[in-house]
This record gives C-alpha cells, sequence and structure tokens, in this order.
C-alpha cells in the first residue's frame, strides 16, 4: 500500500468576487478534494476558506453546502483535517468543528512527519511591522467586539463586512503577484527569526496568495507559501519525504 500524504491548501475565499465565479470555484475545489482522498492522511486548510463569515448563535452564512458538504464527508471517512482561522473568517466558533469533526486552530502549530519539523499557519500577522493590521487583529478577536457585532442582524453585518471585504480587495490592486524581495517579505523575516529559537525543516504559510516554492531560509530550512484558489489554484503535498508545491487543473 503506497505511503499516506499530507496535503495543504490556503486562500479559497469563497464568496469572493460573486456568486457564479464563487461557485465555479468551488467546485473546482471539491474536486481537488475528491482527487486526493485516497491519497490523504491528514489535509491542512490554512485559513481564509472564506472570503467572511460570522456565526451568529441561530444562523450561518448561505451557501458553501458543497465544499461543507465534502470536508465532513473526508473526515467521516477518517482523513484528519485541520482548519485554520484567517484573516477573513476569523469569525469561525463551535459550528465548524462540530458539524465538520475537523479540528480548529486559532494560531501556528508545529507537527512532526516523517521525522521533519514544520510550522504551520495561516501566516496574518507575523514579521516586522504592519501594526495597524496587528491592532485590527486583536479587536476583531476581542470576545466584546465579537458579542456586539453579533447583536446586528445577520443581513446587515454580514452585508457590512462583505463591503468592506470589497474595498479592501480593490486597495490591494495586484500586490499579491508581487514578490517584493528577501527583505521585505514579512513572512521570510519572521522564518530567520523563528530559526533562532528552534530548528523547522519547513515553514508553510497562507495568506500571502502569491506561491512561493521552497525559498531557502537559512541551516537548510525551506519556506513555502501555498498560494490561492482565487488565481493559482496550488496546493502542496508532503510525501513523507520531500515537499512539494503543485497546481491543479
Amino acid at each position: 500500500m503506497a505511503e499516506k500524504k499530507i496535503f495543504f491548501a490556503s486562500d479559497f475565499h469563497l464568496g469572493a468576487p460573486d456568486y457564479e465565479s464563487s461557485l465555479e470555484r468551488e467546485k473546482r475545489i471539491v474536486r481537488w478534494l475528491d482527487s486526493i482522498r485516497d491519497e490523504a492522511e491528514e489535509i491542512f486548510l490554512l485559513g481564509d476558506v472564506f472570503d467572511f463569515w460570522f456565526e451568529y448563535k441561530k444562523a450561518i452564512p448561505r451557501g458553501f453546502v458543497r465544499i461543507l458538504g465534502k470536508i465532513a464527508e473526508l473526515s467521516d471517512s477518517g482523513i484528519k483535517i485541520h482548519w485554520f482561522i484567517g484573516n477573513h473568517d476569523m469569525w469561525i466558533f463551535d459550528y465548524i468543528p462540530r458539524e465538520l469533526g475537523v479540528e480548529l486552530h486559532k494560531t501556528e502549530i508545529e507537527r512532526e512527519f516523517g521525522g521533519k519539523q514544520f510550522f504551520i499557519g495561516h501566516g496574518d500577522g507575523l514579521g516586522p511591522g504592519d501594526h495597524g493590521y496587528k491592532f485590527i487583529k486583536k479587536v476583531f478577536r476581542n470576545k466584546i467586539c465579537q458579542w456586539l457585532f453579533a447583536r446586528l442582524h445577520p443581513n446587515f453585518g454580514i452585508g457590512l463586512a462583505n463591503f468592506f471585504s470589497r474595498k479592501s480587495r480593490a486597495a490591494t490592486g495586484n500586490a499579491d503577484e508581487t514578490f517584493y524581495g528577501e527583505d521585505k517579505e514579512m513572512l521570510i523575516q519572521f522564518c530567520k527569526t523563528q530559526l533562532k529559537e528552534k530548528k523547522y525543516d519547513y515553514f508553510v504559510f497562507g495568506h500571502r496568495h502569491l506561491p512561493i516554492d521552497g525559498f531557502d531560509v537559512g541551516e537548510g530550512s525551506k519556506y513555502f507559501n501555498i498560494g490561492d484558489w482565487i488565481t493559482y489554484f496550488t496546493y502542496g503535498v508532503f510525501d513523507g519525504e520531500q515537499f512539494e508545491l503543485k497546481k491543479f487543473e
């Protein structure tokens, strides 16, 4: 029997930029999940599965039934699925882990596979600078702020969040497609700082959207950014010996 593999994907941003393109992308993601089900031992979804998500106590956002059903199916079949909170879907509480059987991660984690040390996370707010976002992240994760937002009617609250998400994406433009160089890439700087404390073989992140295929951060350690499923449709796979970045369809 072939050795099982570990898969990584990130930044699906389902719901953006419109219903039709999101649905097409969702179906493509489901096809990918079906294609790896016989090989997968564990699957890591590294955040921003949704462009926005907020779980009200008695309501959840409409849509996304195909991917939710497929993840529940794979989880029920015995595949371990990890779901990381991203900066667009940080307001996931108990519905996703309870209904889908996934393990929810609100921060970065360390794992060992095949004798290799992994540092895994979404990637937002790491590294130097970006103090404005780091402050906003604390506000959004504050339980009082979450309670206040939950007081808004879902039609208004979700609509408001989607409006600001679209504005943010328009302001960012093509910035995600540019590699800024080793000294200006915050996640590369973060990896180098972490290596001063502990040796890791692989750093694996999403968030950046730009696929980065095994950037050498020193001491034999590699940084991979998984990319996104808006432009690149890339994913990572570790076969027990080496890590590869691949593209689906």
